[in-house]
């Protein structure tokens, strides 16, 4: 019997200890201890050459801030190509890059290696981002110190879709966005909190009747908080005919 896939994704950061209390808990503390993802942390400055370890440098044509170097991050992306193992992709964390998607992610998963680019003060010299990355991400359209929060947005979102790291295998299946949709509500006890009920249809035993409501709640919910998902032509016949049905926006 084939042993599993280990999928490894080194990330270059200027903080290493960042890391090192996400990496021992929840999904990404799972998928660590159970052998399925190897993350090795690597320390930007290290493949500086100066006594100084500089890793950035001002702006050429002025402007506020300093710029990471080329060299070191050259240097560090040179060295970990070389490391025995399949090649790997290589993505920049970045404010410009192209919007985090859920589709991208799971094709993402499929990758046996990544490296992750944490950028730091005013952004990356240019020719690493032209040159020397397959791809650029970001987690949204705000502005974070750097890039080592992306970073574990990114691990959390792509971790979960390894097989067997997820506790249930219909978990992943039915959460936001598998379906280009949010996530009908969710319910548990008591069944009554503060005159605040359930609905009655999740009492019902009919997992039918229950599965076309929580459709229909993922479609309303889609449409109410985040348009801009739906996108018909991708709508299954089953959800498009749901949605026909929807009352209408004034």
């Amino acid at each position: 019997m084939a042993s599993p896939r280990v999928m490894t994704v080194d990330i270059l950061t200027l903080f290493p200890g960042y890391f090192s209390s996400p990496m021992g808990e929840g999904i990404l503390g799972r998928g660590v201890e159970d052998g399925r993802v190897r993350i090795r942390i690597f320390n930007l400055r290290d493949f500086a050459e100066d006594r100084h370890r500089t890793v950035d440098d001002r702006p050429f044509g002025g402007g506020a801030g300093m710029v990471l170097k080329p060299e070191p991050v050259c240097r560090a992306l040179t060295w970990l190509k070389g490391l025995p193992g399949p090649s790997p992709r290589v993505i920049l964390l970045t404010p410009q890059g192209a919007p985090l998607k859920q589709s991208r992610v799971k094709e993402l998963a499929l990758c046996h290696r990544i490296i992750l680019i944490c950028g730091r003060y005013e952004g990356i010299d240019e020719r690493i981002a032209d040159f020397f990355c397959d791809e650029q991400i970001s987690i949204g359209d705000y502005v974070l110190s750097g890039g080592e929060p992306a970073a574990l947005v990114f691990l959390d979102a792509l971790i979960r879709l390894i097989p067997e790291v997820m506790g249930c295998a219909d978990s992943g299946k039915e959460e936001s966005f598998e379906e280009g949709l949010l996530e009908y509500p969710q319910y548990t006890r008591p069944r009554n909190f503060k005159g605040h009920g359930v609905p009655e249809i999740l009492f019902s035993g009919d997992h039918e009747k229950i599965r076309v409501w929580r459709r229909r709640q993922a479609l309303s919910k889609t449409i109410k908080r985040r348009p801009d998902l739906i996108e018909e032509e991708r709508l299954s016949p089953e959800n498009r005919k749901i949605l026909m049905k929807l009352p209408k926006k004034d």
